[in-house]
């Protein structure tokens, strides 16, 4: 029998993975866009507190279809079963081309730019670090699945703490600034608070990322169950811990003219430093969002390898690092090929990376319907955990999902872009084709 996943990581260890995945670099950007899109303080707190109501929902959906099919493809298995194997195909060539090794591709280039800034290499400065940092925590993953849950429980646990911190310096900041925590007369708009959910729900994303390890759990279905609901209640704290403190420190007009809450709260807390402690957490999160990204996208090709035999390379799994090695390979082979399109034609590449959010909020979508399809279909199969309020919660975020889809459009036609989209899935469909027809060729008896 081949290699196969083993079950090495606690339920910590995966909650790591997840809080490290979700909260990364984006905290320090979308605080302010959701101030100014709010319009006001009491909408903006909603906007975060609904924000981690709807991840608990969607993750209510996915602890039942991660505990029922435990796997190592994620959404990929579920897309699998629900709906049959050419869907699952498109799904793992949009994550694999662009979803995935594109977010690891652009959190290198935010790490480049930041170390960048300490010791430049040129030209493509920003790009080199991007791939160095891509090699070196591929590298890291190939070690093992031990070693790289170790760096990234480090990682996430200096990340959330560098978090908190500047939540607590803007609590201080406010306390010594009393006037600059103001309230401004703005009342906001229901309407600003859904253009708020787009920036909030972003933030947000790639918790769902943890059914891609349920395999690897130990404890079984419910400690994946734990692993999401843990996850997403520690992920809402932080958020909320540091919208309100930055938002005292600086006062709601401050927060919303602020272009970098973080480094505009620390700056007036303790002067220069705040640069330079910025930085650091910034690398620090940038770090530990793709060390994360990593280790559950490269479990996606091992499944795709399993289902596909002329794929059958994709699938090579090592035992004794418990790690997909060829998916690994691959995906840091794609993320390097996307650095250096970004590196080259940089608005291509920020559009590549933005624009292919309508594929995302697709597959999301139809994750979430899969969950009552599979009700339907396979009602025999063991379910030791299901959503509450069914179907009421399903359809909730089903519906969200759905509303992202058509939000994340109309963005990509404002922009003039949302042909990338189309681009990456007809490429997908071209690609699906070719497999199926050489396939049927190889299983064709020979004359």
């Amino acid at each position: 029998m081949p290699p196969q996943p083993r079950p090495l990581l606690g339920v910590f260890d995966a909650m790591m993975i997840t809080v490290g995945i979700v909260v990364g670099v984006g905290i320090f950007q979308t605080p302010s866009l959701v101030a100014q899109t709010a319009g006001s303080p009491a909408l903006m707190i909603a906007a975060w507190v609904l924000g981690g109501v709807l991840s608990l929902v969607g993750a209510l959906s996915y602890a039942e279809l991660a505990a029922a099919y435990p796997g190592t493809g994620g959404d990929y298995g579920f897309l699998t079963r629900a709906y049959g194997r050419n869907v699952s195909f498109l799904f793992a060539w949009a994550r694999a081309l662009v979803i995935a090794t594109g977010s690891i591709a652009l959190i290198g280039f935010i790490l480049g730019d930041y170390l960048t800034r300490i010791l430049p290499l040129g030209e493509y400065s920003a790009a080199v670090y991007a791939a160095l940092a891509v090699l070196a925590l591929t590298a890291i993953n190939l070690l093992g699945l031990r070693t790289s849950s170790r760096l990234q429980n480090l990682l996430t646990v200096f990340e959330v703490g560098g978090v908190v911190a500047v939540a607590v310096a803007g609590l201080m900041l406010g306390m010594r600034d009393a006037p600059a925590a103001g309230v401004p007369a703005a009342a906001g708009s229901p309407g600003a608070l859904g253009a708020a959910m787009v920036f909030v729900l972003l933030t947000y994303g790639g918790w769902n990322d943890a059914a891609y390890i349920s395999a690897e759990v130990r404890g079984g279905p419910r400690a994946v169950v734990r692993t999401l609901l843990y996850s997403i209640a520690l992920i809402t704290t932080i958020y909320l811990l540091f919208v309100v403190g930055v938002s005292y420190g600086l006062g709601f007009d401050g927060l919303r003219s602020s272009e970098a809450a973080g480094v505009d709260v620390l700056q007036r807390l303790m002067g220069s430093t705040a640069a330079q402690l910025i930085g650091a957490l910034v690398v620090i999160s940038a770090m530990t969002s793709m060390n994360s990204t990593m280790i559950v996208g490269g479990r996606l090709n091992y499944s795709l390898a399993r289902d596909w035999p002329l794929l059958k390379p994709l699938g090579r799994w090592s035992e004794a690092g418990n790690t997909p090695v060829t998916g690994l390979l691959l995906q840091a082979l794609i993320a390097l090929g996307l650095i250096a399109f970004g590196a080259l034609q940089k608005d291509g590449f920020t559009a590549l990376v933005e624009f292919t959010a309508p594929v995302f909020w697709l597959f999301f979508m139809l994750s979430g319907i899969a969950l009552l399809v599979l009700r339907r279909q396979d009602p025999g199969t063991p379910r030791p955990f299901r959503v509450p309020l069914y179907p009421l919660l399903p359809l909730l975020f089903v519906a969200t999902c759905g509303w992202l889809l058509y939000s994340s459009i109309r963005y990509a036609q404002s922009r003039h872009a949302g042909y990338i989209a189309l681009l990456v899935m007809c490429g997908g469909v071209v690609a699906l084709l070719a497999l199926r027809r050489l396939q049927a060729r190889a299983l064709a008896p020979s004359n």
